[in-house]
């Protein structure tokens, strides 16, 4: 957490104005403004150093939903690309044998509770005549035994009802959890067996990203203490826990690493696309600027920079990472203290100018 702090207080000086555009200075300053450009000092500030790969998105929760009981299909409102929610049904069973044990349990069980009653009753009247020393003690004894016997079969009755009312329950297949069905494996008519696979289906609630790191990188990553997950719209999310297999693959000599994703957001990212993932394995000196303040000609990247007498002039340089708060890095074709035009758009119209005025 300390190491993070000063990374994003050393990134936060990067975006910074040439006091005067004479100087070469690295060191940061308050952002001014020219005549009518504002300028950004570039600034060398530690960065994180990252280790980046290729990986694979892929749903945390995802599932083979199977028959828990035997019977016909009756109806399968899902298909491919269905979206269900938690508790959907998915597929119904036909539920004949099950209802009709269902209602014999129910009425087994208002039986129960007749004869629970009857025997209580009983129990009662002989208690009170037992009392007054009127009958022998057998007699008691055995109203006392009728009265819990009926209890006994009162609550048979009931385990047995819920029994029934789970079995009449696995007629219908629901959902796990909400997500999308991917894959169905059988068809309305079909026999069902218990483990008989009925769909497949998965969540889009939590993604990771699934990587094959090389074994000579895998140390630095065991140090690592935060990754970024590179989205294929460009855009980057900071990625949960990391988790590195203990063991390499015996023929490709890798070792798999699961990113963890913040929950679902905003981006519209799916399982199986390809994104990169990068690992902070350590710091390292970075010369950076805004983003904003690259321009493009055509194949070429450039920056407006200016020179002692604040003449612009359009410099190619090579970008590099995009960095946190954001920066991008550049790794040549600038130096260190020179001072760049923030607002590119602007300063190609200065430019312009300049050029024309020129004798």
């Amino acid at each position: 957490m300390k190491r993070d702090a000063a990374v994003r207080t050393a990134l936060c000086a990067v975006v910074v104005a040439a006091a005067g555009c004479g100087g070469h200075e690295s060191a940061p300053a308050v952002a001014t403004k020219g005549p009518d450009l504002v300028y950004v000092r570039a600034a060398a500030a530690p960065a994180v150093r990252e280790q980046a790969f290729d990986g694979v998105l892929e749903a945390v929760n995802t599932a083979t939903v199977s028959a828990q009981a035997s019977g016909r299909i009756v109806e399968l409102p899902v298909d491919v690309d269905s979206t269900v929610s938690k508790g959907d049904v998915i597929a119904r069973l036909r539920d004949t044998e099950p209802r009709a044990r269902l209602d014999a349990s129910q009425a087994a069980l208002r039986e129960a509770q007749a004869a629970v009653t009857e025997a209580q009753a009983d129990y009662a009247r002989i208690k009170e005549v037992f009392d007054k020393k009127l009958i022998a003690q057998a007699q008691m004894d055995r109203a006392t035994a009728a009265r819990d016997a009926a209890q006994a079969r009162l609550a048979q009755a009931q385990a047995a009802l819920a029994g029934a009312q789970e079995q009449e329950e696995h007629a219908l297949v629901r959902a796990p959890y909400a997500g999308i069905v991917t894959a169905r494996q059988v068809q309305v008519g079909e026999l069902a067996s218990p483990g008989q696979p009925l769909v497949t289906m998965l969540s889009l609630d939590r993604l990771r990203a699934v990587v094959d790191v090389p074994q000579q990188f895998i140390a630095a990553l065991r140090s690592a203490s935060a990754a970024r997950v590179v989205l294929p719209d460009g855009n980057a999310v900071a990625a949960g826990a990391i988790h590195i297999f203990p063991y390499a693959d015996e023929h490709t000599h890798t070792f798999r690493v699961r990113v963890e994703l913040p929950e679902a957001g905003t981006h519209a990212i799916y399982p199986g696309e390809l994104v990169k993932v990068a690992f902070a394995v350590g710091e390292e000196p970075a010369l950076s600027v805004p983003s904003t303040a690259l321009a493009h000609r055509g194949e070429v990247t450039g920056l407006y920079v200016a020179d002692e007498q604040q003449r612009l002039q359009f410099r190619a340089v090579r970008a590099g990472r995009s960095l946190p708060d954001g920066v991008v890095e550049i790794l040549a074709g600038l130096s260190a203290g020179e001072p760049v035009a923030a607002d590119p758009i602007a300063a190609a119209a200065r430019l312009r100018q300049q050029e024309g005025a020129s004798p």
